[in-house]
């Protein structure tokens, strides 16, 4: 049972079809025991649950315990495995594996994925530390469904490719055919298993492609039809190991009509009946869940007894880039809806954020009366509802921009809904948990003692800074560090005067950059002045500053040099405040540099040449550019899906230069760069520390004046990269790749969700991205990034439109340049590689941003905290903290007293210097003293569970230390106070 949230919304979906076939379901399975039938997404389930009454809800549960209803996989939707992050896959089972163990008090243990364009290893990882032992696949390109089933290694044991032992295992079926539909299931010919699809009788809405319908089974063609359903079962069988079957009967939008399950249900069970009457067929036929058919296949193979795990190979890896037929790689959805991809993430880092501050305020408000009023079933109603729709986006028809207009706009206004109460409750977490004197708490929601800085004005907008009033009376800017290490970070907020002081928490002058802030690429705006400076915070903490207008600052202003070409006839107004000089774009390098490093920029295009790092002194090249993609003249064209170009990318060619504004600053100095359709920037800081060590790059995207078309950037270098590089997969484990000239150039692209790098034995450059894209390093010493795609025609995918629905997009990357150490040619194809830890707190830098906070000008502030810090110190490098979630309690949507406390050991590759990189942390090979952890709150439990919170080990109790190993994600329930 596959249902696809593409075509119509989630509403309207449930309202046609989903809640029908579920009542259906209740009525039909009573009727006749050997009935089966299952379920995989509980955010359609729990939607139907709350209007039933209880009379079929104990129908349901009977059903389950008595094996005719199976919920397989049941997270809240079936996700996409290229685009989402490991903290939504994970945040996404664990709301549906909750909501089982409350409202049905069952815990799945197979796996069902049929719809997902191409498979991620890190969903198996995932599973398995759920507790599942199976798990079943059916998106894989053709080619390799063709070896597998040649090799009969269809049904493998899947094993993470950095598992030296084999504790990562699960079970796993891949489907060998096209589809998942009744024609591709039965067997290698759709002719016939079409005619065992009864559903598509004659008469019916549905028919048969290749012209024969089903017949109704009757006591004149039983035997006949018997035969035919069985030879394509014993073909199928064939390509397995075991003489065991599975034959699923499904599709999109199934069973929502009566009629329909009495077509299925009585046709097959005539056949059945006639088969295991006939005991010179040699078969039993029967209806089964997902479950009934791995322990079948594993009694047949006497899988769990000691020494036959032999019986399947074992295999590693992913799936990627699908192709269903042809030379039709899926690999357009990468990028498709780069805007809402990018939401997506802004989304879970204030998610995460939120839920920490949260479980933390929670606990401080039990700790007296006064502090009580504070809101926590209100803010938990929030925080689920925001749990689910990042929930629901996850799902393989949303995050994938694969969805019609209309439907994409219900997704974005979820998310930005959300987004906006999340802020209220980090907001609200924040008051209790700053204020010195906690006596003095009050709640009033009508006026929130902060507000952000930052403000969305629609689902599908940019979000644009706030302008903080200034007076002689200082307004207290909280700064909230979400990363669980101490940081050093460049906090960049709008004011309205440029006569301004900032005290740092400890009272004392900070150092500021005043820049201007711009209307246009070339008229400054004195409506607002932007301060820049070097934050200090403590790991998952606030640092509270002072903001306050003086009659004379020391303020240090950027200055400025804006390049024009002179067919440009806009004058640069000289301004009462900035230095701005004007000047012709030249064969003249602009130089940016660092401690750290040098750049030099193009005077005309205003992009990176190259680079020089000054640990060992040396140039590199290091060029951007932009290219455009277009689509094939064949009838076969780009869509959502699809990604079908008319060859290599044509330079992105511009008539006049583009205007070029460099600001040179003390905290920071960046070269903008205005093209017609990206206004691309690169940063370089000037501080001590991690944030100067790489480069800050954010590309403005706009091409909703295009047609069949794609965008994208480029980074060409003198690395010796080989045809090899390395993406990640869903921001949890790197996948090497290798680029194939003999392949089409569509089937070379993959999914990056936060990082994508290439290598030789002296160096490494590693993109890392704040939002799930498209890759690609087609030439030697190449990276790409796909950045948007407009496309005026429907791929032929099902979705019926193309992608003509373009927002202006940010996408935000930093580009950091590593030395190796102690390198061999072998180790170059290997098939595992760790980034380095400045590139996984870079990485988290980037995507958990800082989040800044303002009091109210006007009224009186109660005395605050300095800082607040939660954490004794700063998580080993290596650790970190995936979320600490407060769990429901036994009534719906009111908090408990514990939370889930998720935690990650990256994997990292030891060679690179961590010395002088500036990290605040060191390593303890995983180990932490949990009476370590905390300051200010005491653990007054903390037990070890399963991922999703199902399963409690035999052994589990009270544990003082936490020992995890490389790559591994443990959850663990935990009581604070």
């Amino acid at each position: 049972m596959s249902l696809r949230s593409w075509l119509k919304t989630f509403e309207d979906y449930f309202r046609d079809q989903t809640q029908h076939i579920l009542n259906n379901m209740v009525i039909k399975l009573q009727e006749d025991n050997r009935r089966k039938f299952m379920w995989s997404e509980i955010s359609y389930l729990s939607k139907w649950w709350d209007g039933i009454d209880s009379q079929k809800k104990d129908a349901v549960k009977r059903l389950i315990k008595d094996g005719q209803f199976e919920i397989v996989t049941g997270g809240w939707v079936m996700p996409d495995e290229a685009s989402p992050h490991y903290f939504a896959l994970i945040d996404q089972l664990i709301e549906g594996h909750q909501w089982l163990e409350r409202n049905l008090g069952v815990k799945p243990k197979s796996g069902w994925a049929v719809d997902p364009f191409g498979h991620s290893p890190t969903m198996a990882y995932l599973l398995k530390r759920a507790g599942f032992s199976n798990m079943l696949i059916q998106r894989v390109h053709y080619s390799v469904k063709k070896h597998f089933a040649t090799q009969k290694i269809l049904e493998f044991f899947w094993r993470q490719n950095w598992d030296l032992g084999s504790s990562t295992d699960i079970l796993c079926h891949m489907m060998p055919f096209y589809s998942y539909d009744v024609p591709h299931t039965c067997g290698p010919d759709p002719k016939i298993c079409c005619q065992f699809d009864f559903k598509r009788l004659p008469g019916g809405r549905v028919s048969c492609p290749w012209r024969v319908p089903p017949e109704a089974i009757h006591a004149g063609n039983v035997q006949h039809r018997a035969w035919m359903i069985l030879d394509q079962y014993r073909k199928k069988s064939k390509l397995f190991r075991t003489k065991v079957l599975l034959a699923p009967l499904g599709d999109d939008f199934r069973y929502a009509e009566s009629s329909e399950w009495d077509q299925q249900y009585q046709n097959y069970q005539k056949l059945f009946d006639y088969m295991n009457s006939h005991p010179e067929l040699h078969v039993k036929a029967q209806f089964g869940t997902l479950s009934d058919y791995f322990e079948a296949l594993r009694k047949e193979s006497n899988l769990g007894e000691k020494s036959s795990n032999s019986f399947f190979p074992v295999l590693s890896g992913d799936f990627f880039t699908y192709a269903d037929r042809d030379h039709h790689y899926w690999s357009g959805y990468f990028t498709s809806r780069p805007f809402y991809k990018r939401l997506d993430r802004v989304l879970e880092s204030y998610l995460r954020a939120a839920e920490i501050f949260y479980s933390l305020a929670l606990v401080q408000s039990s700790k007296s009366d006064k502090m009580s009023i504070f809101p926590s079933v209100d803010h938990y109603k929030l925080l689920t509802e925001a749990r689910r729709n990042l929930g629901l986006f996850q799902h393989h028809d949303a995050i994938t921009g694969t969805s019609k207009d209309w439907v994409v706009v219900d997704y974005g206004t979820r998310l930005f809904h959300s987004l906006m109460n999340l802020k209220k409750v980090i907001i609200d977490s924040a008051h209790i948990l700053i204020l010195k004197d906690k006596d003095t708490y009050n709640y009033d929601a009508s006026t929130p003692f902060l507000k952000m800085d930052d403000v969305q004005s629609s689902q599908d907008s940019l979000p644009h800074k706030m302008v903080i009033k200034l007076t002689s009376q200082p307004r207290y800017l909280l700064i909230y560090n979400p990363v669980e290490q101490e940081r050093f970070s460049v906090v960049s907020v709008n004011v309205n005067s440029p006569r301004v002081k900032l005290l740092s928490p400890l009272g004392k002058p900070v150092t500021v950059q005043i820049s201007a802030v711009w209307d246009g690429a070339t008229t400054v705006s004195h409506e607002a002045y932007q301060i820049s400076f070097l934050a200090h915070l403590p790991p998952l903490g606030l640092g509270v500053y002072q903001l306050l207008e003086v009659q004379s600052s020391e303020t240090d202003l950027a200055d400025y040099t804006i390049y024009m070409s002179g067919r440009n006839n806009m004058q640069v107004k000289p301004d009462r405040i900035f230095k701005i000089k004007e000047m012709q774009n030249s064969v003249d390098n602009i130089i940016l540099e660092n401690s750290y490093m040098k750049l030099w920029f193009s005077g005309m295009s205003g992009l990176l040449e190259k680079i020089n790092t000054k640990e060992d002194s040396k140039n590199r090249q290091m060029k951007v550019e932009f290219a455009w993609y277009g689509t094939t003249s064949n009838r076969d064209k780009s869509g959502a899906y699809l990604f079908l170009p008319d060859g290599d990318a044509k330079p992105y060619i511009f008539t006049d230069p583009p205007t070029i504004r460099v600001t040179h600053g003390r905290i920071f100095s960046e070269v903008v760069c205005f093209f017609p359709h990206v206004t691309h920037t690169m940063r370089l800081y000037k501080v001590q520390g991690l944030e100067s060590q790489s480069l800050e790059v954010s590309n403005v995207v706009d091409i909703r004046g295009e047609y069949n078309r794609e965008l994208a950037m480029r980074i060409s270098s003198d690395i010796n990269s080989q045809n090899r590089f390395y993406t990640d997969l869903n921001g949890y484990q790197i996948q090497p790749r290798l680029t194939m000239s003999k392949l089409p150039l569509q089937a070379n692209i993959y999914p990056m969700t936060t990082i994508a790098y290439i290598q030789d034995v002296g160096v490494r450059l590693t993109l890392h991205s704040a939002q799930s894209l498209g890759v690609a390093s087609l030439k030697n010493g190449q990276l790409e990034v796909i950045m948007d795609r407009r496309l005026m025609q429907d791929d032929n995918r099902g979705l019926g439109q193309g992608v003509q629905d373009n927002k202006i997009t940010a996408n935000i990357f930093r580009l950091l340049l590593e030395r190796r150490h102690g390198t061999d040619v072998n180790e170059e194809k290997s098939s595992v590689s760790f980034p380095s830890l400045l590139s996984h707190i870079t990485s988290a830098f980037i995507n958990h941003p800082v989040i800044p906070m303002t009091t109210y000008a006007d009224s009186g502030v109660p005395e605050m905290l300095n800082t607040f810090s939660p954490l004794m110190s700063s998580m080993p490098c290596d650790m970190h903290i995936v979320n600490l979630r407060t769990i429901q309690s036994k009534v719906d949507f009111e908090p408990s007293d514990e939370a889930a406390l998720i935690l990650h050991r990256k994997g990292f590759d030891c060679r690179f210097s961590d010395r002088d990189v500036g990290l605040f942390c060191s390593t303890t090979q995983g180990k932490i003293k949990v009476h370590k952890l905390f300051n200010k709150f005491s653990v007054a439990s903390l037990t070890p569970t399963s991922l999703s919170l199902m399963h409690s080990p035999p052994d589990a109790r009270n544990i003082s230390e936490i020992i995890m190993s490389s790559m591994e994600i443990n959850t663990f329930r935990i009581r604070l106070r």
